[in-house]
C-alpha cells in the first residue's frame, strides 16, 4: 500500500484501495480548516519481513484453507462474512487463535467500507470511532500492536477535539495517526510530546499533516 499511495495519492483525499482488483476510489478528506492528521512515532522499530509478520500471513492463509471446507470456492478472506467465521468456529473448523485473526480481517474490511461512507458523508465522529475500533482489533485480535503504540493511541483518544486514533503501518511498533479538529491540533502535539516523554523518555516527534498529492513529474527549466 505504501507504493500505491505514493504513486496514486490525490491532495485532500483518502484512497479506498481494492487489493483484489488493483483499483482505488478517491474519498474526500475534510478540509484542513475543519480537521487535520497528527502523526506520532513510537520510536519502536519494526521489521515486517521477519518475526511475527510472516506468522500472521500464514495464519490468514490457514484460515482461508479451513473456511474453504465450509464454503468451497472462496477466493480470499474478503469474500468471508462474520457469520461465516462464527459458523466455522462453532463447527470446530477454526481454532480460537485463527478465529481471532480472521475476525480481525473480516471486521476491518467492514470498518474500511464504513469509514469510506463516513468520509463521503462528512461524518467525522463515525470515522473517528471506526479508527478506535480498528486499533482495538489490531491490538487484541490481530496482536500487532505494542505498549508504546497503545499508550499513544490511548493518550490521543482522551484528548478534547480528537475524533479517533489508531496505529498505522505494518504493526509491531512504528507510528500512530490521529484525526483531530484543526483548532486543537497544536495543543494535541504538545500534549502527546510531553506525555510520551514522561512515560517512555522518548520524543514521539509529533507533527501535523494532511492528505497530499502523490509522486509526480516536475518540469525543471534549464537556465
Amino acid at each position: 500500500m505504501d507504493q500505491y499511495i505514493s504513486s496514486a495519492a490525490l491532495a485532500n483525499h483518502a484512497l479506498l484501495i481494492s487489493c483484489e482488483s488493483n483499483s482505488y476510489i478517491p474519498k474526500s478528506m475534510p478540509p484542513t480548516s475543519d480537521a487535520v492528521l497528527v502523526i506520532c512515532n513510537s520510536g519502536v522499530k519494526h521489521d515486517i519481513g521477519g518475526g511475527e509478520y510472516p506468522v500472521r500471513v500464514r495464519q490468514c492463509a490457514d484460515a482461508l484453507a479451513a473456511l474453504r471446507r465450509l464454503k468451497p470456492g472462496l477466493r480470499n478472506l474478503r469474500a468471508v462474512s462474520l457469520d461465516d467465521v462464527e459458523e466455522a468456529a462453532a463447527e470446530g473448523i477454526l481454532d480460537p487463535l485463527t478465529w481471532c485473526r480472521v475476525r480481525h480481517v473480516v471486521t476491518e474490511n467492514a470498518r474500511t467500507a464504513r469509514a469510506a461512507a463516513g468520509l463521503a458523508a462528512g461524518d467525522l465522529e463515525t470515522v473517528g470511532q471506526l479508527m478506535g475500533e480498528s486499533h482495538v482489533s489490531l491490538r487484541d485480535d490481530y496482536e500487532v500492536s505494542c505498549k508504546e503504540v497503545d499508550a499513544l493511541v490511548e493518550a490521543a483518544g482522551g484528548f478534547e477535539g480528537v475524533y479517533g486514533s489508531r496505529m498505522t503501518g505494518g504493526g509491531f511498533g512504528g507510528c500512530t495517526v490521529t484525526l483531530v479538529r484543526s483548532e486543537r491540533a497544536e495543543a494535541l502535539v504538545e500534549y502527546l510530546r510531553e506525555k510520551y516523554q514522561e512515560d517512555f523518555e522518548i520524543d514521539c516527534q509529533p507533527f501535523i499533516t494532511s492528505a497530499g498529492e502523490g509522486a509526480k513529474c516536475l518540469l525543471v527549466e534549464k537556465k
